[in-house]
């Protein structure tokens, strides 16, 4: 999708609006509140932009597949205003666009601050695994797990409104737009990339995150050649929410030194990096910043050369893209590490052939492939190839109801005991599989 087509997103604006532009990205299952708190000393200095998600915080449900979707929907929407140039601070998918802005749309950023984030989230299974346990059971387990995830034991305990808030803001975002997002986290991979992101940035995350943790944080700021890392104490994942002064400080802090007014020689003016809609030359206004009592910016790793990119179009390397996404990383892996001499010829075949070639042809989509395949799996009585491939089904979109359909439609072609077979196999996956953890 196209800036030029991308559907714009549901936004708001705080500040005065001859101020230069600082844009706020939220985190996937929250909406533009979740930066409420920052919003009275920000606005001092700024332009706060702020948008939700596709179908969060009551957005149009529009999914967005990839990050580089949303933003492109951002960019839309900022196109639409007249916004060409800002400062942004993102949190986890958030922060991801911000990655995204800077690595595709550099002439568009003046300072990044990544919050929370991460240059690849996790695992493609465990987002996808979300996904299917959403569209079983909907958003309820997400929503009711989703203070563990986001916040330290004793703030959740003390602070039961927040907390209930950040339970009902999941429960109503909606399922399919929420799946789709999972995608997008799934997809996201951007480590070879990281020593291409050109602006100054800003790192920062909680102690005690669990989902993108301080790991993950030395990671971004070893591959950013111009980062620097801020460690909260006392905070988890929604650290802005947790801990919102040290935020806020750590905030005023990187875009009033970052983000300065440059003079042009060849025109003999002063102009701000970042430019207002409403007034191009203003640069920020400069406000007092207090020394921080806590968070403390440490730890600022050196630049290293990041990987080489992965390249090449050969079909093995599409095959085993399609194979991973499909079939899940853990299940290929065991596959692959199986592999010697005697079979790591078939383990290519298949790879090339299988997965590389026809899983990859256009004529029809993975769901389709999904049913096609149990069906045949059914017929040829492969129980334990159809368990994996009913994961694989789950995974490509496949309801439970859809998956007894099929095996339903199998029992009349392919004979009742196959298919009685396949329902015990099926019946056990897809248990495992859509039921929630905790």
């Amino acid at each position: 999708m196209s800036e030029t087509t991308a559907a714009p997103l549901q936004y708001r604006f705080d500040g005065p609006e001859d101020a230069p532009v600082l844009i706020l990205g939220p985190s996937l299952g929250t909406t533009w509140h979740m930066w409420d708190r920052q919003i009275p000393e920000l606005v001092k200095q700024w332009r706060i932009f702020r948008y939700d998600l596709p179908g969060h915080g009551g957005a149009p449900a529009h999914p967005a597949l990839s990050v580089a979707d949303v933003t492109a929907r951002l960019l839309a929407t900022l196109n639409g205003l007249g916004v060409q140039r800002f400062g942004y601070a993102g949190c986890a998918l958030g922060g991801a666009v911000g990655i995204e802005l800077a690595l595709r749309h550099p002439e568009r950023l003046a300072s990044l601050a990544l919050i929370a984030a991460s240059p690849r989230f996790g695992t493609a299974d465990e987002f996808r695994q979300r996904g299917v346990i959403v569209r079983t059971n909907g958003l309820d387990p997400i929503a009711r797990t989703s203070p563990e995830r986001w916040f330290t034991g004793g703030f959740a305990a003390a602070q039961p409104a927040i907390t209930e808030w950040a339970v009902q803001m999941v429960r109503t975002t909606d399922p399919g737009c929420y799946i789709a997002a999972c995608e997008a986290l799934a997809t996201f991979d951007v480590r070879s990339e990281l020593g291409r992101v050109g602006v100054p940035t800003l790192v920062l995350v909680g102690s005690e995150d669990q989902v993108t943790g301080p790991a993950e944080a030395r990671t971004l700021v070893a591959g950013i050649p111009d980062a620097r890392l801020a460690v909260v104490p006392g905070a988890s994942h929604l650290v802005p929410v947790e801990q919102p002064a040290a935020v806020t400080d750590l905030l005023v802090r990187h875009f009033s030194t970052a983000w300065q007014p440059a003079f042009d020689a060849s025109t003999g003016q002063l102009t701000a990096v970042a430019m207002s809609p409403m007034s191009p030359m203003s640069p920020p206004r400069p406000v007092p910043v207090a020394p921080l009592p806590v968070a403390p910016l440490a730890e600022i790793a050196p630049p290293v050369a990041p990987p080489e990119p992965e390249g090449g179009t050969d079909r093995y390397d599409v095959g085993i893209k399609i194979r991973r996404e499909v079939l899940g990383d853990a299940h290929v892996d065991r596959a692959l590490s199986t592999a010697d001499d005697f079979s790591g010829d078939f383990q290519e075949f298949i790879t090339r052939y299988s997965w590389g070639e026809i899983w990859d042809r256009p004529g029809l989509d993975r769901r389709t492939r999904s049913c096609i395949t149990i069906s045949a799996l059914v017929a040829g009585g492969h129980l334990d190839a159809l368990a994996a491939h009913t994961r694989a089904a789950l995974r490509n979109g496949l309801t439970p109801a859809e998956i007894k359909e099929v095996l339903l439609q199998s029992a009349v072609y392919c004979g009742v005991p196959a298919a009685s077979s396949a329902f015990t196999v099926a019946q056990q996956i897809i248990q495992e599989e859509t039921t929630p953890q905790g």
